[in-house]
């Protein structure tokens, strides 16, 4: 977690007023009077500016946790942050979490009873596109000729013209969190002028083409894969969005692209990545020492990128009583599983497959969903480290867990489903691909009886949307894979208060989107509604 990235937001939070009118009041900024001419007149207001970009993904304003908010008219702890948001609408609305807390309208997105008018919704629509804003000024800002013409040259400016590769992949993810939760996104690139008209909305079809395109265009301009300082970007990042595109290109667009999957999560796979050897220590405090798995990271620290939205947010919300075995001071008592979720688990209590990492297993069943004793607690992302150190806030109260978006195991995943999808590659690597997830998941071995590994008869759908579960719950993945496998909506798969209701139910398709959130319509006549809002 030491890098530019990191040192920079410790010192500086550039915020980026100058930006403002393109927004057209869709998203509101904190005012100050940092100009282009100001922020980029040095090398090193161009690397300040870069580490916000980077940094919008774990922080919600210029004063860590809250202060200067870079969304204005939201709670900067809970409505405005990425992580947070993120995980609410892919990890809420499914199987793997459930929250106790009734603030406001928290309650529908496990329920599936989310409206236009939903502040979190708000929130989320808000921060990709506030990071889009920041990128798109950065773009303009970095060409070589705006960077000569501030006398910035040789090596500074060479550095320069290598961050904005980076920055389009920012943009990239960002817009493709926006294609995967709304289907649907306010537009704007550098090339719209400030000031200009309102920005124009982009359909699924057209954000999906543009991702990729960007993507591909890119990837010769960043850096060799693992060639980079831990938590920026690299070449194997491009390859690595390529693949979760194109394994959800279906979905998207109506078209699969299942080969494509496949050719992109090899050239991650191949690039020379390895599965760390114990899982639990992938998600504690000093998981940058498991950086050969990882290929993009989310860097939060504890002292130095506090935020109540990032992995704060996943380890507080987890705990209650039992926080001095997560890590932290104290517990906000909020989020669970549900018993048909850790069911996927042979052994719950973990003695065999030990990504099962949770407790309170004498109570799963949730009869009252307000009831935090009730449900089985997640204890996978823990504020401790795994060599006895001391964490980098002494007070406990935010945590050193850097967030994976991008982690090995995901892409040998993708590889398999892609294979039985029809995608190409061959049944004995993907077999082989799963049983390293599943060797390491049992301590470095398949078990007694070898219980953990599969076999030819194993490499099927259902086998990859439990091993998907197994391995890569709470890390945003679940309501995207449960969709894919036509399972979120309909009745072929229920769980515990799915739609509402103690038993599950199904509930209607159009609950596979969000809403385009109601405020930015007022405010932008160009945007318009998804089916059934």
């Amino acid at each position: 977690m030491k890098n530019m990235i990191v040192k920079k937001l410790s010192i500086v939070m550039v915020a980026a007023a100058m930006v403002t009118s393109c927004a057209k009041k869709l998203d509101l900024f904190p005012p100050n009077d940092l100009t282009p001419e100001t922020t980029y007149s040095t090398a090193a207001g161009y690397k300040a500016v870069l580490a916000k970009i980077y940094g919008g993904m774990a922080t919600t304003g210029n004063q860590g946790p809250s202060g200067a908010s870079d969304i204005q008219g939201l709670d900067e702890g809970s409505q405005s942050p990425f992580i947070r948001g993120f995980f609410n609408c892919q990890e809420l609305p499914t199987d793997e979490a459930i929250v106790t807390w009734n603030d406001q309208t928290i309650h529908d997105f496990h329920n599936m009873r989310w409206t236009s008018a939903d502040p979190f919704l708000l929130g989320m629509y808000a921060r990709p596109i506030y990071n889009i804003t920041i990128s798109n000024e950065y773009l303009r800002e970095s060409t070589d000729e705006k960077v000569a013409g501030r006398g910035i040259t040789g090596s500074d400016a060479e550095e320069i013209r290598g961050t904005r590769a980076e920055v389009r992949f920012l943009r990239a993810f960002n817009y493709w969190a926006m294609l995967d939760l709304f289907g649907k996104s306010t537009f704007v690139t550098e090339e719209d002028k400030i000031g200009s008209d309102l920005p124009r909305q982009i359909e699924r079809p057209e954000l999906f083409a543009f991702i990729e395109t960007e993507l591909k265009a890119i990837e010769n301009d960043l850096a060799a894969a693992r060639s980079m300082e831990y938590s920026r970007v690299d070449r194997a990042a491009a390859w690595a969005l390529l693949a979760r595109l194109y394994l959800n290109a279906e979905t998207y667009t109506g078209t699969p692209r299942y080969a494509d999957a496949l050719t992109y999560a090899k050239k991650v796979i191949d690039a020379g990545y390895s599965l760390h050897p114990d899982y639990r220590q992938v998600f504690m405090a000093d998981n940058d020492q498991a950086k050969n798995e990882f290929i993009y990271v989310i860097a939060c620290d504890g002292a130095r990128i506090q935020s109540y939205g990032n992995t704060t947010f996943l380890v507080h919300a987890a705990c209650g009583d039992d926080h001095d075995e997560y890590g932290v001071a104290g517990g906000w008592s909020g989020y669970r599983t549900t018993e048909a979720f850790a069911n996927l688990f042979a052994d719950k209590s973990g003695n065999s497959d030990q990504r099962a990492l949770f407790t309170n297993l004498g109570n799963p069943e949730i009869t009252t969903v307000s009831a935090f004793a009730e449900g089985i607690h997640v204890r996978k992302f823990i504020n401790i480290r795994s060599d006895g150190k001391p964490v980098n806030d002494p007070k406990r109260d935010f945590v050193d867990i850097d967030f994976p978006i991008f982690r090995l195991a995901e892409m040998l995943l993708i590889y398999a489903e892609a294979h039985i999808r029809g995608g190409g590659g061959d049944a004995s690597t993907a077999l082989d691909y799963l049983n390293q997830l599943r060797y390491r998941a049992y301590g470095g071995s398949f078990g007694t009886g070898d219980v953990g590994k599969l076999n030819g008869g194993d490499l099927n759908l259902q086998t990859i949307l439990d091993e998907r579960g197994r391995e890569l719950y709470w890390e945003g993945h679940r309501r995207t894979d449960l969709i894919r496998f036509g399972k979120f909506t309909s009745a072929s798969y229920l769980w515990p208060w799915k739609g509402g209701v103690s038993s599950g139910t199904a509930v209607d398709d159009k609950y596979k989107l969000f809403p385009v959130p109601s405020a930015n319509r007022t405010a932008n006549p160009n945007l318009d509604q998804n089916a059934g809002y």
